[in-house]
């Protein structure tokens, strides 16, 4: 049985006020020109369908579209909501959607009932496990001693009566120990959401969702796919893909990726402005539609740097320096300190922080005017 493994798909999701519905328009018609090729037994999508839990409805119609290409295709597909997710829309109309082959996990009351699919080595059981926290499983079994996140999973796990003689399949949304996290990711601080891979023990295959680089967890058999497109400059460099799983007889599996290719990359510059402003520094390449960040490492100050900038990267998202000013340590008052400055003082000590060096008597004098001038006219 061949799967077609996708997670974290953050539908309506906005990146430094950047809309990401175009280009999740496009990866997600390249997946399906993948799926006419690769023919997948069915798709499992592992959490975080959309980036919030009240998605926009231009969000709703774009995952709309992709699972009606999907049922033309007539292949099934099984959704589970993540942390993004709001689990009562994902589970909106489940009970009738199963009997065209839209499976979609139900808000976690403690039973987890197993989506069986047939292929010539008999049946697969899928376990659609939504993502949990110990409350959610401690509300369903308060007898049970659950402190954890591995306690609440392998609860939850312990009450699937899952047959280890047969071919089982979990989708589940959660951060599993040892992974390696990008930086569009929110994980809790000292990884206090980790879950020990020894609960999935019973399973041939985890499709995980939460951690947006593709990887495995110890083995083929535990694996992330990762997200479909980059929606941080952390991840500027890797290659994002889908992962396809093939099971044979039980205890036989083998997995790959196949690349995707987004409408539009997300690169990171750095060059002084006149560097990336030259002709020949972006003709020839993709950078003015790519999604950028820019790192100036230009001395003095630049009015309206960005402004210009975006004149030739059109999707310009982040603009930083770093030259001797920004690399310099800076005091930090307390708010004692501060409300005991005038504001000749406080803007003294801002413009020497933007401009590496202190102002003039002359300057001085002209903000000193400017400021008492704007004290008269507010009286």
């Amino acid at each position: 049985m061949k799967l077609l493994h996708l997670s974290d798909l953050h539908i309506g999701k906005t990146v430094n006020r950047f809309s990401m519905l175009e280009d999740q328009e496009f990866i997600l018609a390249q997946i399906l020109q993948l799926i006419d090729r690769e023919a997948p037994d069915a798709v499992l999508i592992a959490g975080d369908v959309y980036d919030k839990t009240v998605p926009s409805a231009e969000a709703v119609q774009v995952l709309d579209d992709f699972l009606y290409h999907l049922s033309v295709r007539q292949v099934p597909v099984l959704i589970i909501s993540g942390n993004h997710d709001s689990p009562e829309r994902i589970a909106f109309g489940a009970r009738q959607f199963g009997a065209v082959g839209l499976h979609l996990s139900p808000v976690y009351h403690g039973q987890v009932t197993p989506v069986t699919l047939q292929d010539d080595a008999g049946p697969v059981r899928f376990y659609l496990l939504p993502f949990l926290k110990p409350a959610h499983v401690r509300a369903v079994f308060p007898e049970a001693e659950i402190r954890t996140y591995t306690d609440a999973v392998r609860t939850a796990i312990d009450h699937m009566a899952v047959d280890p003689a047969a071919r089982n399949v979990l989708i589940t949304h959660q951060f599993v120990t040892g992974a390696a996290c990008a930086g569009s990711e929110e994980l809790s601080v000292g990884g206090t959401d980790a879950v020990d891979a020894s609960v999935f023990e019973a399973f041939d295959y985890v499709a995980l969702g939460h951690i947006h680089g593709a990887q495995r967890c110890g083995s083929d058999r535990i694996r992330y796919c990762g997200a479909p497109l980059k929606y941080a400059f952390s991840e500027a460099n890797s290659v994002k893909s889908v992962t396809l799983v093939e099971l044979g007889e039980k205890g036989q599996l083998q997995v790959r990726t196949e690349p995707l290719k987004p409408k539009r990359e997300m690169v990171c510059l750095r060059g002084s402005f006149d560097e990336l402003m030259m002709r020949s520094f972006y003709a020839d390449t993709t950078l003015q539609e790519d999604y950028v960040q820019i790192t100036l490492t230009d001395e003095g100050f630049l009015p309206n740097a960005i402004g210009h900038l975006r004149t030739v990267y059109h999707n310009l998202m982040e603009l930083t320096y770093d030259n001797t000013r920004t690399r310099t340590d800076s005091r930090v008052d307390t708010a004692e300190q501060v409300g005991q400055k005038t504001e000749l003082e406080l803007f003294a000590e801002l413009f020497e922080l933007q401009n590496g060096r202190p102002m003039s008597e002359e300057q001085q004098a002209y903000v000193a005017a400017k400021l008492q001038s704007l004290k008269e006219e507010s009286v």
